[in-house]
């Protein structure tokens, strides 16, 4: 039988209670942990927060007694936003440091570097950053969203929302955009998109000079049809993008940007006055008005002593990863990874906008899908939220992966398997 999507229904429920050890650490006998995060670099402007972020769930897990009675190590490194050096620092947490999981990664480019270290050391890699899909393995639980609980959720709001007609991806050239592109291109057509109403340009890391690019987003949005400009543009180019729209006038409700890789850590380096309105989508925002959530912003303004620091998306999916590796440890009763990695799907834990996250047998969670516009303040109003949806790890609109699915339970245990021939195309993405 011919099928792609995976019922979560089953998965859905109240997270387990766990008891917490709250008795003495051993004496010299820790649990490491890696946190794998450039802290240098065109990256750092995004990833230093989410370093931030780990050692404040550590210090707080430490608090309540540990994993398993044990004390958690943190073991800090630096990959300097240097692709290879990703793979390099990886092996060097597992090999030398002997770490129980790593935490970490924020572009593709470094997740794919590092891929093979994890398969071939048999450890665990939690990546919490919004990413093309496209993949599932093994040794990698994705908390970060796939295209159909970001990318596709928000074309859909602004066909329906704004009438936009023309298309403009913008993008860093890396697999990341380029993957994205390539299926909303893809939807985008299926829809009844003409060609000559999609734009697609790529500028590298780091890109500053953009008066020319800006002009020709102008040049596009004035043929008379509602443009917009889809942006999976990374890193610190963003600054001098936004800035620039700004110098040149773009306005949202004229040709409005909705970003996937711009949140409020972003943000906080703009001046956002010319930029209120444009739109970013995301499955969490700081402005999300829960208690679990309000909660969670104390603790962070305590923990870095700087009530100004903003949360963001990548920290509630590092926040979401922690937890449910925390979890599946207890639930296993060690730390083999192994044995971890079975007992992690299934796990569920609190999200931070009211509901749960959910780890599926494709290894991607449950997330809702929030739109939010920009406000002065660099917070964003949230102008739209769906219930959980479940990550795919395919895209149903790309030739070679519409008939793929994922599951690492047993008898499967494949993450690509051709539902239309039988077979699994190898124990891989």
């Amino acid at each position: 039988m011919k099928f792609k999507t995976l019922v979560s229904g089953a998965l859905l429920g109240a997270i387990m209670s766990t008891t917490a050890f709250h008795g003495a650490f051993a004496a010299d006998d820790t649990i490491k942990v890696g946190v794998l995060h450039s802290l240098s670099g065109t990256m750092a402007i995004s990833e230093t927060t989410l370093k931030d972020a780990m050692l404040m769930l550590i210090d707080e897990q430490n608090k309540k007694g540990g994993v398993l009675g044990k004390k958690l190590e943190p073991v800090v490194v630096d990959p300097a936003s240097d692709w290879p050096l990703f793979a390099e620092k990886a092996r060097e947490l597992i090999e030398k440091d002997k770490v129980s999981a790593v935490f970490g990664c924020w572009t593709s480019v470094s997740r794919k570097s590092v891929l093979p270290v994890f398969k071939e050391l048999d450890s665990i890699l939690f990546y919490p950053v919004q990413f093309e899909g496209e993949e599932s393995e093994r040794n990698v639980f994705y908390t970060g969203a796939a295209p159909n609980q970001q990318a596709i959720p928000a074309v859909d709001y602004l066909m329906k929302n704004e009438g936009v007609q023309r298309w403009v991806l913008e993008g860093t050239d890396y697999v990341y955009p380029r993957t994205t592109n390539k299926i909303l291109e893809a939807y985008l057509k299926s829809k009844g998109v003409k060609d000559e109403d999609i734009i697609i340009n790529y500028t590298p890391f780091g890109f500053s000079d953009w008066q020319t690019e800006v002009s020709k987003i102008k040049a596009f949005g004035a043929a008379g049809k509602k443009t917009a400009v889809v942006s999976t543009i990374n890193g610190d180019a963003n600054v001098p993008f936004y800035k620039e729209l700004g110098n040149q006038g773009v306005k949202a409700e004229d040709i409005p940007v909705v970003a996937f890789s711009v949140g409020e850590e972003e943000l906080a380096g703009v001046d956002t006055k010319p930029l209120v309105g444009h739109l970013a989508a995301w499955n969490y925002f700081q402005s999300v008005d829960t208690p679990a959530n309000a909660a969670f912003i104390k603790e962070w303004h305590a923990y870095t002593k700087n009530d100004k620091r903003v949360t963001n998306d990548p920290m509630e999916a590092a926040y979401i990863g922690f937890n449910m590796w925390v979890k599946a440890v207890e639930k296993a009763g060690t730390t083999d990874p192994d044995k971890v990695i079975d007992a992690l799907v299934g796990v569920s834990v609190p999200n931070l906008s009211g509901g749960y996250a959910t780890m599926m047998p494709n290894h991607y969670i449950t997330k809702p899908v929030l739109i939010g516009e920009v406000q002065e303040n660099g917070q964003f109003d949230i102008v739209s939220q769906t219930p959980e949806v479940v990550g795919k790890e395919w895209s149903d609109y790309l030739p070679d992966s519409k008939d793929l699915i994922s599951d690492w339970r047993m008898p499967m245990n494949c993450g690509n398997f051709n539902v239309s021939t039988g077979k699994c195309g190898g124990k891989g993405s």
